[in-house]
């Protein structure tokens, strides 16, 4: 599935205030599928420690429960764009929402671990799927002027909806008495924290049969009508209909389908662009980002600070990163991606190098001592809050952008695997990691987000205010 984002041309119409408001409604529903992505990628969180004590399992096995909804993940991203192709984004964005719906209900209600697990790769089915169709749909309905603003609600959701999961943990921990494994409504604690989100599922769902199908899908299945009816509707009645659905048309057969063959060259096998895409993927997840979002409850607990109160970090850390997200976004357009991506690369390594530094104290009646507690706790935020308005979204428009146009759909399909191969390694490595040393485990996320910066100096180009067509 691929989408043009060509820029407006001149004396062309943009969408009116009146219709402005609608197009905004159109948006923030497909970006329901973000919130998703956001809400099931971190809820899990509040139910590392108790998945662990209720089936006794150790740490490799622990991660391995948390960190295979990314098989999924990867599962639905790569297959999300043939879906939608086929059926259409609208039946793809329903489909998640069921899968959603189910594997909220399957997680908290499992009968053993193995199916547990199941239902956790079900999730990741439903996010990858969400993370392909929801940036895709929105490009494709938005009027040119306001695409890149429209775009950003995506990663927008996305980081609400981390935000939301951490609250709602925190709330359900506390009327639980603070105790993960507490009952609520005859299940566990737990249980119910993952049910929740049977909500913004049906929600997104039921919001996917109030937006309309995507033009460019309706005219590639032979509906121009119908396309012509959404192309009024969102971007206004004083457009020349005949001149829209004829320049969708013209760049839908002047579209280049690149595939795995085109990235090949080189001395190492693909072209060194497609490399430094690889490269910026794979550092984005190895600064180690993921264990704040999955295991963050569990690492503060396991230096003594108590469940409820380690939830509560949980969901600061995730408002720090909504400002962060914020704060990239007014920026990633004014100073750049790669002065922004640098920055984010000190202040990741200076946060992270005071959290191995803190966790390297011993524990003192089962807590860091002070000083190293208040230190770790600030770093962690600082970390988060560098990551977020650097590399959290500059590696998206990178990825958007570097790529020539005729690699350009197959290059980002390998570098965003690339990230999902990262993500996995780090989740599923952390917990085995901290049982050996916790603070040498910070020590090699130091040393990721360090190398990131002569990586960036020497291989990575600014691609701000350049056209796509100037990428090659």
């Amino acid at each position: 599935m691929t989408s043009t984002a060509q820029a407006p041309r001149p004396g062309a119409r943009t969408a009116h205030p009146e219709h402005l408001g609608h197009v905004i409604f159109i948006a923030a529903a497909a970006a329901m599928g973000g919130f998703l992505f956001g809400y099931d990628s971190a809820v899990i969180n509040g139910a590392v420690e108790a998945i662990r004590s209720r089936y006794d399992i150790g740490s490799a096995t622990l991660a391995q429960v948390i960190a295979i909804a990314l098989i999924g993940c990867a599962i639905g991203a790569a297959t999300a764009g043939r879906i939608a192709d086929r059926i259409g984004r609208i039946r793809c964005m329903q489909i998640s929402a069921a899968l959603f719906t189910v594997s909220a209900v399957g997680s908290a209600l499992p009968f053993a671990l193995w199916d547990l697990a199941f239902w956790r790769i079900i999730g990741g089915f439903a996010i990858g799927m969400a993370s392909v169709i929801g940036p895709a749909y929105i490009a494709e309905v938005s009027p040119a002027a306001y695409r890149g603003r429209l775009g950003s609600f995506q990663q927008a959701a996305i980081v609400v909806g981390i935000a939301i999961s951490q609250l709602v943990n925190w709330g359900i921990l506390n009327a639980a008495g603070g105790d993960q494994r507490g009952k609520l409504m005859g299940i566990e604690a737990w249980q119910v924290m993952l049910g929740v989100m049977v909500v913004p599922a049906v929600l997104y769902g039921l919001l996917s049969f109030a937006i309309p199908e995507s033009p460019r899908f309706l005219i590639s299945v032979g509906k121009e009508e119908r396309a012509r009816e959404v192309l009024k509707e969102v971007e206004g009645d004083k457009i020349d209909l005949t001149a829209r659905v004829a320049e969708i048309e013209h760049a839908m057969k002047s579209e280049h389908k690149s595939t795995f063959k085109d990235l090949l060259g080189g001395g190492f096998f693909f072209k060194p662009i497609v490399w430094i895409g690889i490269g910026l993927s794979v550092f984005q997840q190895f600064v180690g980002i993921n264990v704040a979002f999955y295991y963050s409850s569990t690492l503060w607990q396991s230096v003594g600070v108590d469940p409820s109160q380690s939830f509560f970090y949980s969901f600061t850390t995730s408002i720090i990163n909504i400002v962060g997200t914020v704060i990239a976004m007014i920026f990633v357009d004014r100073i750049g991606r790669r002065p922004l991506a640098l920055i984010g690369s000190v202040g990741m390594a200076i946060g992270l190098a005071l959290e191995a530094w803190a966790f390297s104290y011993d524990l003192v009646d089962g807590k860091l001592p002070a000083a190293q507690g208040w230190t770790a706790l600030i770093a962690a935020h600082v970390f988060v809050l560098f990551f977020a308005l650097s590399w959290g979204v500059v590696v998206w428009v990178f990825l958007g952008e570097m790529f020539p146009n005729k690699i350009r759909a197959a290059a980002l399909g390998v570098a965003a695997s690339a990230q999902w191969i990262a993500n996995w390694a780090i989740t599923a490595s952390f917990p085995s990691l901290a049982d050996w040393n916790l603070s040498a485990t910070y020590v090699i996320y130091t040393i990721f987000a360090a190398l990131s910066i002569p990586f960036v100096l020497k291989y990575v180009k600014e691609t701000k205010g350049k056209t796509l067509e100037e990428m090659g």
